[in-house]
């Protein structure tokens, strides 16, 4: 006959279990070459993604040392063939200071802007994916139709003012005034655009801003989807909308790209 069942063996201290949280860096060094890992790794996210449009979508990370530059992806180069090396460091300007490509001024103007208005911020995304312009077209903001929208609820804005591709400084203002001190913005006939306080967080939101997009769009056309009230809306957004959530979802992301392609950190 069987003896009893033996108890199991007792829960491991929560200590001992592997929770990854951002790294803190001993020098700026470090700390440069960290975001700029994270921003070649982010690019090629893009590319698999399909969010080149041309020489169109761009990411941008503050320097840590240099806080009014910023690395940016080279022009014209292929988002899934970005590598460490191959990232530009540009002025508030959009002079180029270290790095041997050109920049899109276009995008930068804008790119600049947000940084300059938003000193809490270290990451812009900015790339016209296909559902964020679908969305855009329609001049819509999300809407809290799931938990992944809701992370946005109340955090994301509207830019109204469509006028031709943007390269003037003032063009760039009102677009960082709009989006405030928020995290999204649609940009009406144009696209989406993300902050975050890492690289990690911004390309986080974009990702998953597009992919609400997508389902806004899908569900409208099958039929009437049903609004998330207000007071549950709210309450998910505060457990799932702060920046430090984006980055721990985003870790599988980067874990699966830098094991995969790890020339992109040459």
């Amino acid at each position: 006959m069987l003896g009893p069942t033996p108890p199991p063996p007792p829960p491991l201290p929560t200590d001992r279990l592997r929770f990854a949280m951002p790294p803190m860096h001993e020098s700026l060094e470090d700390e440069r070459r960290h975001r700029k890992e994270r921003l070649a790794g982010a690019l090629r996210i893009f590319g698999r993604q399909g969010f080149e449009d041309g020489v169109s979508g761009h990411i941008t990370a503050r320097d840590p040392e240099y806080t009014d530059c910023f690395w940016v992806n080279p022009f014209g180069m292929p988002f899934r063939h970005v590598t460490v090396s191959d990232l530009v460091l540009a002025n508030q300007d959009g002079q180029v200071i270290q790095g041997g490509h050109h920049v899109n001024q276009a995008a930068f103007t804008v790119h600049a802007q947000v940084h300059a208005a938003r000193p809490d911020v270290v990451a812009v995304a900015h790339c016209h994916s296909v559902h964020g312009r679908a969305l855009a077209a329609l001049g819509d903001l999300l809407d809290p139709i799931t938990q992944e929208s809701c992370a946005f609820y109340e955090d994301q804005a509207l830019y109204a003012g469509y006028s031709g591709v943007a390269v003037d400084t003032e063009e760039g203002r009102r677009i960082a005034d709009t989006l405030g001190s928020r995290k999204a913005l649609v940009l009406r006939n144009h696209g989406l655009l993300t902050v975050g306080d890492s690289v990690d967080a911004a390309a986080w939101w974009f990702l998953s801003m597009e992919r609400s997009s997508q389902v806004q769009l899908t569900a409208r056309a099958a039929g009437r989807p049903v609004l998330i009230d207000h007071k549950p809306a709210v309450a998910t957004r505060e457990q799932l909308g702060g920046d430090l959530v984006a980055w721990i979802n985003y870790q599988p992301l980067w874990q699966e790209i830098s094991r995969s392609e790890p020339d992109l950190l040459s």
